[in-house]
């Protein structure tokens, strides 16, 4: 029985070492060539194989200053302080949930999402989020802020099979990333927390305040 167990542990062992060589390996490649999947983009083609993924990459250049300082506003104002991680925004998202009494805000940073964009499973529990760690933990070591932020504008989710900002800029408004306004630019960060809601409640009262929350601070935003 002990010579099972001992077999057990180091199966789990090795299974959590090959994560992190994939990880590795996957950030090193991803470091100069293009993003064209993530594990978000697979689960949604697996679970909808009819239904084809929108997306098209868009190097940092050919993409809108506008939307670069919106997202940033909106989802991380401290990305360019921090190495991954926003203490005091992860203890006031603590705070603001044990006081409503769910889970209001996460607290996470671009890095973090990015992170759990690319590697993981959208599923709440102490494991995925120990991952995560370890994943945003190399990427701030290996990737340049520009990069990170590049790579989190391409691969995040703005809609039902609608991903990065291109296919979210040719979805809604039938323009380049490169020519987003101001307003446009507010519309599509404040879509971030819940996409899929937002694509068919735009007149939701909380996506309305964060539309105008990031019209308003996006000209503070700092970006690579």
């Amino acid at each position: 029985m002990k010579r099972f167990f001992v077999r057990v542990i180091l199966a789990l062992v090795s299974v959590v070492l090959l994560v992190q060589l994939w990880i590795f390996a996957s950030l090193v490649w991803w470091r100069t060539q293009p993003v064209n999947t993530s594990m978000f983009m697979r689960i949604a083609s697996w679970s909808e194989p009819s239904k084809p993924l929108q997306h098209h990459w868009r190097d940092y250049d050919n993409i809108s200053n506008n939307f670069k300082r919106a997202v940033v506003a909106a989802e991380d104002g401290k990305f360019l302080q921090h190495h991954g991680f926003d203490w005091d925004g992860i203890q006031y998202a603590l705070e603001k949930n044990e006081k409503s009494g769910e889970v209001v805000n996460g607290g996470s940073t671009i890095s973090q999402q990015l992170a759990k964009n690319l590697f993981l499973f959208n599923q709440r529990s102490f494991l995925r989020k120990g991952q995560e760690a370890i994943a945003t933990w190399m990427m701030e070591r290996m990737w340049s802020k520009q990069r990170i932020l590049e790579v989190y504008m391409n691969s995040v989710e703005f809609g039902e099979h609608i991903y990065g900002v291109e296919a979210a800029s040719q979805y809604y408004f039938n323009r380049s990333a490169k020519n987003l306004s101001r307003e446009q630019a507010a519309f599509l960060a404040a879509l971030l927390p819940n996409p899929k809601y937002y694509q068919n409640n735009r007149n939701d009262a909380k996506f309305r305040f964060k539309q105008r929350f990031t019209l308003k601070y996006m000209r503070y935003s700092q970006i690579p």
